[in-house]
């Protein structure tokens, strides 16, 4: 007979795996969906697996629907803000971190306490900015806004206090300078943290919708969540459709996160604990 400890045991795995399961459903339903021909995800009882495999839903995204274009416009704003975005907040979260200078702790204190802000607030300043400047339906205007952020200068400069002020004093003995120092020992040090960083900068950019939204108004330059949001209310019956577009969406975001992910949990685990 099973002993007390190892019946919770089991019962726990039980309890995970139908979490597991329910949590799963829907994407996988996304994904059968998405192979179904024309009409058949609405008929009842649903279906859960198609009656025949048809990839008719993604050549029509592709050849009517311009997703070409649009997938072409998400990796383009998401890869740039990710990369613009770990040089400067790596820059700046390092600087307050190992850096002195007058007002430090005051500034560092002041860029937390924005955190509160809702972002809303700051759009319409935003945008009447950046349409002064001649940015909107361009790039820059989803780039320069993602190119520094609280959230990534605190990660950064949690992760940086743990590296000890011996290497760096060292590397100046050397007669490293400064940026060489940063380039070459601190982003190493960084890279769990780094990593980290990169997945939420690339998801969280790749997802993001309202402010895309605000700043593009052309069709040819939508990122595909608001390509898709648009696609929704002119085939709002064709859910096939939809289901193979909701597939390219998250499908990047899901590569991406799966093949990082060893280095997000360690970031994860050892990022904030000093300070």
């Amino acid at each position: 007979m099973l002993s007390e400890r190892n019946a919770g045991k089991w019962l726990l795995y039980l309890v995970l795996i139908v979490i597991g399961i329910i949590t799963l459903a829907p994407f996988a339903w996304m994904l059968s969906a998405s192979f179904m021909p024309t009409g058949q995800a609405n008929t009842y009882p649903p279906r859960f697996f198609p009656g025949s495999i048809t990839t008719e839903q993604y050549e029509a995204l592709f050849s009517r629907l311009k997703l070409l274009r649009y997938l072409l416009n998400s990796v383009i704003v998401s890869v740039s803000v990710t990369i613009i975005s770990l040089f400067v907040n790596s820059m700046a979260g390092y600087a307050f971190a190992k850096y002195r200078f007058p007002g430090r702790d005051r500034i560092f204190r002041l860029l937390l306490a924005a955190m509160v802000i809702p972002g809303q607030v700051t759009m319409l300043p935003l945008f009447l900015m950046l349409n002064r400047m001649g940015l909107i339906n361009t790039y820059w205007g989803i780039i320069i806004p993602g190119m520094a952020g609280i959230f990534g200068i605190f990660l950064i400069r949690q992760y940086v206090f743990s590296i000890p002020d011996s290497l760096i004093e060292a590397a100046r003995i050397d007669g490293a300078g400064d940026f060489r120092i940063y380039w070459s020992l601190i982003l190493p040090l960084c890279k769990p943290i780094l990593v980290t960083l990169a997945i939420f900068t690339f998801m969280g950019t790749w997802n993001d919708f309202l402010w895309p939204l605000i700043v593009m108004t052309k069709d040819t330059m939508y990122t595909l969540p608001v390509a898709l949001a648009n696609l929704m209310g002119e085939h709002a019956q064709d859910t096939e459709l939809m289901m193979a577009g909701s597939v390219l969406t998250i499908l990047p975001v899901m590569l991406v996160f799966l093949a990082l992910q060893k280095y997000y949990i360690r970031g994860i685990m050892m990022g904030g604990v000093k300070g």
